[in-house]
């Protein structure tokens, strides 16, 4: 049974220039959408409910978990907390079509049959902003994302979205702030370089970065989060276990960047798990409190399929890494000698 107490008290922080206070730790609803694996509808209810009672304050989803079958779920999940002040962030770059099938769910195992459509322009994310409130069933949403505007989602063709989005949806996003329909705006991306990118042609308050600043990888490390820092922009980290291997550690079928990880990474994490094991640390809270530490980041966003999951993330951010884990790290080659770690 759920515990309704009032939730525990997190440590919070500013996002960025956005006057936005979050939770350190942030709910990530892309499981919620049917990611892996169908959900049962009460468990993805109740795992959200338990991220808000365990003091989660960010509530991070898109249209595209599951074709809006994450943001329904959030959505009926909030509805039991009315009393819960929660920042909620969703995207934009995506419109459904309800009179289209979405057939295989854009590499989702569940979701709604609606169809997703790319749509940058200014009149696209009015209306994906007015789709996600209704399916959310809220009156605001506190940020609002440029989603998947990388070379990851659009190949050759990325040039032209971000044009599109450039001209449109940044426009739009500025003009919603400034009106004080929304919160924040922001891009969430999978690329450094895309991060950085937008970071210097636009005013955003903040960015997800997903993958790109981990234990295992730090590309975002020399250029995207100094410039964030300078620049005042939160960040917001999802993806820190790489989608799963800095979580599970180097299992069979672990996952890396949504595929089977390649020899290479599972060797790196091996020794990664190495040092860890030696100082009594799993891999997985060592990732966390990495992704933590750095001055730009104002939340890492993890994503459970149910309370216990949750609870286990609670437990992995209550505990004190020595700071010899990071000098050996570091000593180890393992680690970029310049990344901040814990205090």
């Amino acid at each position: 049974m759920l515990d309704h107490s009032a939730p525990s008290r997190l440590p919070t922080r500013l996002l960025g220039k956005s006057g936005l206070s979050v939770s350190v730790l942030g709910f990530g609803g892309a499981p919620l959408g049917d990611l892996y694996a169908r959900i049962p509808e009460a468990q993805a209810i109740d795992t959200v409910l338990a991220a808000l009672d365990a003091g989660e304050t960010l509530v991070d989803t898109s249209p595209l978990y599951g074709h809006g079958l994450s943001e329904h779920r959030i959505g009926a999940a909030l509805r039991q907390r009315p009393d819960h002040r929660v920042v909620i962030s969703t995207k934009v770059g995506r419109v459904a079509d309800p009179f289209q099938s979405a057939g295989d769910y854009s590499g989702y195992s569940g979701g709604l049959p609606h169809a997703m459509r790319f749509d940058y322009s200014y009149d696209g994310t009015l209306r994906a902003l007015e789709q996600s409130l209704l399916r959310l069933g809220c009156d605001r949403i506190d940020i609002a994302l440029i989603h998947d505007v990388d070379f990851w989602t659009h190949g050759e063709a990325v040039s032209l979205r971000i044009a599109e989005a450039m001209e449109g949806a940044v426009k739009a996003l500025t003009r919603l702030c400034a009106e004080g329909v929304i919160g924040a705006f922001g891009i969430g991306v999978n690329e450094a370089d895309k991060a950085e990118l937008f970071a210097r042609e636009t005013d955003m308050d903040c960015v997800m970065l997903a993958g790109r600043y981990s234990l295992l990888e730090q590309p975002a490390l020399l250029s995207f989060l100094p410039l964030a820092v300078q620049k005042n922009i939160g960040v917001m980290l999802g993806g820190v276990f790489n989608s799963g291997i800095l979580a599970t550690g180097a299992v069979d079928g672990a996952r890396y960047n949504y595929k089977p990880a390649p020899a290479a990474v599972i060797a790196r994490v091996r020794k990664i798990e190495a040092v860890c094991g030696r100082h009594g640390l799993h891999i997985r809270q060592a990732a966390l409190h990495f992704a933590l530490a750095h001055p730009a980041v104002a939340s890492v966003v993890l994503g459970a399929v149910s309370p216990a999951e949750v609870k286990a993330q609670m437990v992995d951010l209550a505990v004190t890494p020595p700071a010899a884990l990071w000098h050996d790290l570091k000593s180890e080659g393992l680690l970029a000698v310049e990344a901040p770690v814990p205090a």
